[in-house]
């Protein structure tokens, strides 16, 4: 019988940065690395973006000189993590600000983009998003070369907030999730999806982050309650870039 190459274990990494750009920065590399690899190994670099004010800055670093150069983004497939019920005109789209701070800037070809349909009905949107999927990566849970999450001070990571539905979802790979204090629906992969990624980075900045970061980090009582302490990748990396004012409670 022919033995098998003992798998790596899994990274866990936590890197503070001085300051927003300078988390940002660190994202970047790391971001450029993972496309990298994915392109020397398989030939194509799937992704999946969050939005937000965060994220926007790791945009705009790698929309610039050295990092647009770095990697060549027709090879790269852009998909979300989640998505807000809105047209993708709309200003709360997390489309309008990748399509406006990173794919137009770096001309990422239309067709290399998928995004979700949030003007769509919300368990449409998401049933047509989970077969985009399973069409795009075949049989088995997609496994993402990378996604890029971040927090809320409640704990939620993606569109996965506390108490909602899809935090227990197996078997979608996309879901349309209810959120009773905001009273609207967004759109999100799930678990599976996410801690299937072979590489997962949260990027966290801000003095009002710092609390659930230390609760999430140093694991204090009742963490586990926190939707984000649900990503652990099985056979992947999982990344902290984080800024001073996110650690200062560390």
């Amino acid at each position: 019988m022919k033995e098998l190459p003992a798998q790596a274990p899994p990274r866990f990494e936590i890197r503070v940065l001085p300051d927003l750009e300078e988390a940002a920065r660190a994202a970047a590399l790391e971001l450029a690395a993972t496309a990298s690899d994915a392109f020397s190994d398989r030939g194509i670099f799937r992704l999946a973006l969050s939005g937000g004010s965060t994220p926007r800055v790791l945009f705009d670093t790698l929309a610039r000189p050295p990092f647009s150069r770095r990697i060549d983004w027709r090879k790269a497939r852009v998909f979300f993590v989640d998505e807000r019920c809105v047209p993708p005109s709309n200003e709360r789209s997390n489309y309008r600000l990748a399509k406006e701070h990173l794919l137009d800037p770096l001309g990422v070809p239309e067709r290399n983009v998928f995004r979700m349909r949030g003007e769509e009905e919300p368990r449409l949107a998401a049933r047509d998003y989970d077969r985009v999927l399973r069409t795009e990566f075949g049989r088995g849970v997609p496994r993402f070369d990378l996604v890029l999450l971040g927090i809320g001070a409640d704990g939620h990571t993606a569109s996965l907030f506390p108490r909602t539905r899809a935090l227990d979802e197996k078997r979608k790979w996309a879901a349309a999730n209810y959120l009773p204090l905001q009273k609207e629906w967004r759109l999100t992969l799930t678990f599976p999806v996410l801690n299937a990624a072979r590489r997962v980075i949260f990027l966290v900045a801000g003095a009002e982050k710092a609390s659930v970061v230390s609760a999430l980090l140093t694991k204090n009582p009742g963490y586990r309650k926190l939707p984000a302490s649900r990503v652990r990748p099985t056979r992947g990396s999982l990344v902290w870039i984080i800024d001073e004012s996110a650690a200062a409670q560390l």
